[in-house]
Formats: C-alpha cells, structure tokens, sequence
C-alpha cells in the first residue's frame, strides 16, 4: 500500500485524523470517535510492520525533512495528494519505531455559518487592532476558525494579511485584501524569525499559527501594540487559563508588565470544544466568548482571572457566553444530546441546573 491509498480512505471515511504505527492496523476518528480502517469488503487492513511504516513516513518527506527527522526524532509538515487533498502531518518516534498522524484539512474554508460559530466571532474578526486568541485542545477546531476569521477578512476588507504557520495549512487567495502565507522551516526559519520582521512588511493583519514561546508572544504583544490585528491560537482550555498561561511564560519579575500589556492589547479569547450531533452527522463546537470589556481589562491587570468567569457569565450584552450557555442552546435546539453536553461541560452540575432553569444567584457586574 502507498501513502494515498490510505488517504483516499481516508477523505472517503470522512475522517478528520488516521494514525499510523508499528504492529496496528491504520487507525481514523470520525466525528471524534476512534475506528479501525477497513477495506471495502469489511476486512481490516494488515498490522503495518517497521519497515511499511518507514518508507510510508519517508515517501512523504524532502530530502532536508528527512535530514532533520533523523536528528531531531519527530517533524511536522504538510502533504498534497493530487485529486486526493491536504493534509498536515506529524511523524515521530514511538518504542523505537516511526508513527504518523495525519489530519485532513479540507479545500474550501468553512464559513462561521456552517460552523456554527457565533456572530460575536466575525464581530471580533471586523476590529482594527489587538490581539484576539482562539483555543482549545488538539483537534477543537482552531486552524479551522482562524481560517474562516481571515477569509472573512480577506473577502470584506481592503488590507495586507501576512500569517505565519508550522505549516501551512488553509489556502487564502487574494480577494479584496493581499495575503501572503509564510511556512516556518519554508519561507522562514523560525516563527520568531518571521515575526521579528512582520511589522516591517507593513501587514494589517498577523496570523501566527500559534504562539508556542516567549520569543513569538512578545511579538506577537507588540505588533498586536503597535496597532495591527493579530490573531494566534493556544493549546488551553478557556479564557482563563490562556491569560495565566501567557502571564506565566515569563519570570516572575514581568509579571506585572505583561498583565498591564495583554490588557492593552487583547480584545477577545475564543475557547472551543468539540461535540458529536446528536443526529450523527458531524460535530459543533462549544463556545466559551471573552470580549474585554473595562472590568475584564481592570481584572487582567490586576491579576484577578478567577473572577473573569463569573464576568463571561454575567456578559451576554458584549457577546460574552460561557460554555454552559452555549452548549444549552445547542441542547435545548436538538443538535446534541444531554449526555454529549454533559460530557463536554466544564461544570456538569451547574449544567444540570441550567437546564432545569435554576441558575446560580450572583452579583451584577458593571462591565
């Protein structure tokens, strides 16, 4: 079997994701569920050996990728398979053995129609200036977002996009905005490197596929500070954390800099998790909003993030939900079913409560 084979059932599958390793059978999600490959007869594939395994991972490398795979034991890059799609890869070693992963990544980008995604999202995607987050865990649609933000913005504004992406994922062509895409290990060698430059590009909008250390958060602080939109993603869980994560990637001392800075500049965080419909075709993200109203600025700087929840849930008028209200409109409009949004809750009881109309008495907060 040659690599497109398996990605041809990939697409066929309708998998977002196939793992391949030593001693299994191939391995798709769909609609984030696991489940082997099978052939059209309803057989399963063989267990791939290492040698399989081996020249599967190196059919899809350059010689210079094969190089710094060799050296530094794992790779991200992206594939095209012609009449087949795109796809973004990671090969690493497991037990002394290759593995792969692949994640489909479809031609045409998604509107936040189809995505479900509320309209506080292209509200945040038409601002000037700042720096807007979108996070979640592997998997949570945040390429996805971020794709359908720009294409939003490359098909409504008259401006310069520049994103920055390990690798390069969604396709933009030019529209009514310019866009280049630059491709860390590429175009550029490290996202640091791209975004030490950026602003001299004269960019209107940064997207930074994600913001992985200091070196690319600074940047992306100041371009975001400098007056440019600059959108990035994190692996975090809510607006909460993210703020703490960021705060935290620096010593101690600068801690009181940073959270003066990132109050300035962010203006929203986009949380997302992923849940199965409850007809079975497909999955709709679940959507914690943080806009950053004067509270939220005043609680960022002082260091109060525990209390930005209970501001998320008091938020509606800024578009501000929390991810128990957005999981009860799913619910409540049969697209998923109590136990799926149970399960994707970050407060199960509170969700239970919710449900029945019993909500929590609590303070009013003047955003």
């Amino acid at each position: 079997m040659q690599i497109n084979d398996f990605l041809i059932e990939m697409v066929k599958r309708q998998s977002s994701d196939m793992y391949l390793k030593v001693g299994s059978t191939p391995i798709l999600r769909v609609d984030g569920r696991l489940t082997y490959m099978e052939k059209d007869d309803g057989d399963f594939y063989d267990r791939l050996s290492p040698t399989e395994i081996s020249e599967l991972a190196f059919s899809i490398m350059t010689e210079e990728q094969k190089e710094k795979f060799e050296k530094q034991f794992e790779l991200d890059l992206s594939y095209s398979a012609s009449g087949i799609g795109r796809f973004r890869a990671n090969v690493f070693y497991q037990r002394n053995s290759i593995a792969l992963v692949f994640r489909r990544i479809p031609f045409d980008i998604p509107s936040f129609e189809e995505l479900y995604l509320p309209q506080i999202v292209k509200d945040l995607a038409n601002i000037p200036r700042g720096l807007i987050i979108v996070t979640g865990a592997t998997g949570s649609g945040k390429s996805t977002t971020l794709a359908a933000m720009i294409d939003h913005i490359n098909s409504s504004k008259r401006c310069h996009i520049i994103t920055v992406e390990d690798p390069i994922e969604f396709l933009h062509r030019d529209r009514e905005a310019i866009i280049e895409q630059r491709e860390v290990e590429m175009d550029t060698h490290t996202f640091a490197d791209a975004l030490r430059h950026v602003v001299r590009q004269n960019p209107d909008v940064v997207m930074i596929g994600e913001m992985r250390d200091i070196e690319s958060l600074s940047a992306a602080l100041s371009a975001a500070e400098t007056g440019h939109l600059v959108l990035s993603t994190m692996h975090t869980i809510d607006a909460s954390q993210t703020i703490e994560r960021i705060v935290n990637f620096y010593p101690p001392y600068q801690h009181q800099q940073v959270r003066m800075q990132l109050a300035l500049v962010l203006k929203g965080v986009i949380s997302l998790r992923l849940v199965p419909r409850s007809d079975g075709l497909g999955r709709v993200p679940g959507v914690e909003i943080l806009t950053v109203t004067p509270l939220v600025r005043k609680l960022v700087e002082e260091g109060k993030t525990v209390q930005i929840s209970s501001v998320i849930s008091s938020g509606k008028f800024y578009g501000m939900q929390t991810f128990n209200q957005s999981l009860i409109s799913f619910y409540q409009n049969g697209i998923i079913s109590f136990e799926d949004a149970l399960d994707a809750s970050s407060n199960p009881e509170e969700f239970r409560l919710n449900v029945r109309g019993i909500y929590a008495g609590g303070e009013s907060y003047g955003l």
